[in-house]
C-alpha cells in the first residue's frame, strides 16, 4: 500500500469522527423547555459556532481523504 492512501484513509477516518463531534456538539448546545403554554429556549451559540466548525474541518478532511485516495502518481 502507498503511503498517500493511508494517508488518505487516515484523513477521512478523522474526519468522520470530527463530524460526528461537531453534529454532537451542535445538537447539545441548544435546548428548550415548555412551562405553562410558554416555551423557553436556552441556547449555547459559542457551542454551536464550534459545532459548526468542527462539521466544516470534517468537510475539508473528507474532501482532502478522498483527493489523495483517487490522485494517481
Amino acid at each position: 500500500m502507498n503511503t498517500r492512501k493511508i494517508i488518505g484513509i487516515v484523513l477521512i477516518v478523522l474526519s468522520l469522527g470530527l463530524g460526528y463531534l461537531g453534529l454532537n456538539k451542535i445538537n447539545d448546545s441548544s435546548a428548550s423547555i415548555e412551562v405553562l403554554d410558554l416555551k423557553v429556549d436556552m441556547s449555547n451559540s459559542s457551542g454551536k459556532e464550534q459545532g459548526y466548525i468542527y462539521v466544516a474541518l470534517a468537510v475539508v478532511l473528507l474532501g482532502g481523504g478522498l483527493y489523495l485516495l483517487k490522485k494517481e502518481k
